[in-house]
C-alpha cells in the first residue's frame, strides 16, 4: 500500500508543479500585458484630459498587481506540509483570491469617488483618432485577455485566475465605454463620461463584493462538492460487498487537495482480516480515482443471519421513509437477545426544525416496537443539494 501511495503522491506532485506552472504563466502573460495597455491610456488620458481614460488605466495596473498577488499566492500554496500546516498551505489561494476581490473593490470606489468630482467639477476632453484607437485596441485586448484568464483559471480550478480574468472583462468594459462616451461628445458635444464613469463604477463595486462573498464563503466551508462526492460514493459501492455508502465529509486544503471519511455498511460475518483489506482496497482505489485521501474508513455491520432481523429492518425503513424530511436510514442493527436496535437517520436541510422531524421519526418506531430498546442517533448528509 505504502509503494501505491507513493506512486499516487509522485503523480499528484507532477500535477500540483504543471498547475502551478501554469498558472504562473497565465499571471505573467496578464502582467505584461496590463501593464503595457496602463502605460498607453495613462499617456492617452492625460493628453485629452479624460478622467474615464485615466481611471481605465488605473485599473490595468490594479489587475497586474493581481496577476502578482496570483503568483505569490500560487507560490506560497504550493509548499510542502509541515509540523505546523500538516495539510499543506494549498488555502492561501482563497486568501490571495479574497485580496484581489479587494482589490477590485477598492478600484470600483475609487473610480466611483473620481467621477463624482468630474461630475460636480466637470472638464471637457479633448479626444484625437489617434487616442481613440488605441482605446478601442485596448478593449479587443482586455476582453481576448479576459477570456483567455478565465478559461485557464476554471481549466486549473484556480478562484484567482477566475477573479483575474472577470475584472478583465470589466475593464473592457470600461475601456468600452470611454469609446461611447467619445462618440456623444463628438456628435453632440455633450460630456458624459463622468456620468458613465460612476455608472461603471457601481458595476465594479458589485462585482468586488460577489468576488469577495464567494471567496469568504470557500474559506468558511461549503457543502461537499455534488459531483466529487457523487463519483466517491460510486467507487466504494463498486466494492461487491459494500451495500451501503454513508457520512461522507470532504475537507477541502486549497484547491483539488481532498481528505476525507466515509462509513460503509458490509454483512456482520467480515472478519478483522478480511475487513481491513477491503478498506485498504477502497482507500487505494478513491485516492487513484478521485485525489481524495480517506483519513477514516468507519463500518457499519448489517445482520445477514437472521430472517426476522432483515424483516424488522424493513420495517423500520417502511416507518422512517413515511416522514418527509427522512432522507437515509443507516447503520441499522438489531440484537434479539437485547431486544435492541440501533440506526442512524439524516434529516433534510430543508426540515424547519429538523429535530422536531427526527423526534417525530423515532416515536413513531418506538410506538411499533415498544418492548425494544432504540438507540437512534441524528445524522447529516454534508453532500444534500
Amino acid at each position: 500500500m505504502n509503494d501505491k501511495y507513493e506512486m499516487n503522491e509522485a503523480g499528484g506532485n507532477a500535477a500540483e508543479t504543471s498547475r502551478e506552472k501554469t498558472i504562473v504563466r497565465t499571471s505573467v502573460i496578464g502582467i505584461i500585458a496590463n501593464v503595457f495597455l496602463a502605460s498607453f491610456k495613462a499617456v492617452i488620458g492625460l493628453m485629452t484630459h479624460s478622467i474615464a481614460i485615466v481611471l481605465d488605466a488605473v485599473n490595468n495596473i490594479s489587475d497586474a498587481g493581481s496577476s502578482l498577488i496570483t503568483i505569490i499566492g500560487t507560490k506560497l500554496a504550493g509548499r510542502e506540509p509541515d509540523k505546523k500546516h500538516p495539510f499543506g498551505y494549498g488555502r492561501i489561494e482563497y486568501l490571495s483570491a479574497m485580496i484581489i476581490s479587494v482589490i477590485v473593490l477598492y478600484a470600483g470606489i475609487t473610480s466611483f469617488v473620481e467621477s463624482v468630482k468630474q461630475i460636480i467639477h466637470p472638464e471637457t476632453p479633448d479626444y484625437t483618432a489617434v487616442s481613440l484607437v488605441i482605446v478601442a485596441v485596448a478593449v479587443l485586448v482586455k476582453i481576448l485577455l479576459g477570456r483567455y484568464v478565465k478559461s485557464v483559471g476554471v481549466r486549473v480550478n484556480s478562484d484567482s485566475l477566475v477573479n483575474s480574468g472577470e475584472d478583465a472583462t470589466l475593464d473592457s468594459v470600461i475601456s468600452a465605454s470611454t469609446l461611447v462616451a467619445a462618440g456623444i461628445f463628438l456628435l453632440f458635444h455633450v460630456s458624459l463620461e463622468a456620468w458613465l464613469g460612476a455608472i461603471i463604477s457601481i458595476v465594479i463595486i458589485r462585482s468586488g463584493i460577489e468576488m469577495l462573498r464567494d471567496t469568504i464563503s470557500q474559506i468558511l466551508g461549503e457543502r461537499n462538492d455534488a459531483e466529487l462526492a457523487k463519483g466517491i460514493r460510486e467507487t466504494v459501492l463498486s466494492f461487491p460487498d459494500v451495500q451501503g455508502a454513508y457520512d461522507l465529509v470532504l475537507h477541502n486544503y486549497g484547491p483539488d487537495t481532498w481528505n476525507g471519511s466515509i462509513h460503509i455498511e458490509v454483512p456482520d460475518t467480515y472478519s478483522a482480516d478480511r475487513l481491513d483489506q477491503l478498506i485498504r482496497d477502497i482507500t487505494m482505489k478513491v485516492i487513484r480515482e478521485h485525489r481524495v485521501l480517506l483519513t477514516a474508513v468507519g463500518v457499519y455491520s448489517i445482520n445477514t443471519k437472521d430472517d426476522e432481523v432483515v424483516r424488522t429492518r424493513k420495517k423500520v425503513r417502511d416507518i422512517v421513509f413515511s416522514h418527509e424530511y427522512v432522507t437515509q436510514m443507516h447503520g441499522f442493527y438489531l440484537k434479539k437477545e437485547r431486544q435492541a436496535m440501533r440506526f442512524d437517520l439524516v434529516i433534510s436541510f430543508d426540515a424547519k426544525d429538523r429535530k422536531t422531524a427526527f423526534d417525530e421519526a423515532v416515536a413513531d418506531v418506538r410506538k411499533a416496537f415498544p418492548d425494544h430498546e432504540i438507540q437512534a442517533v441524528m445524522d447529516t448528509d454534508f453532500t444534500e443539494e
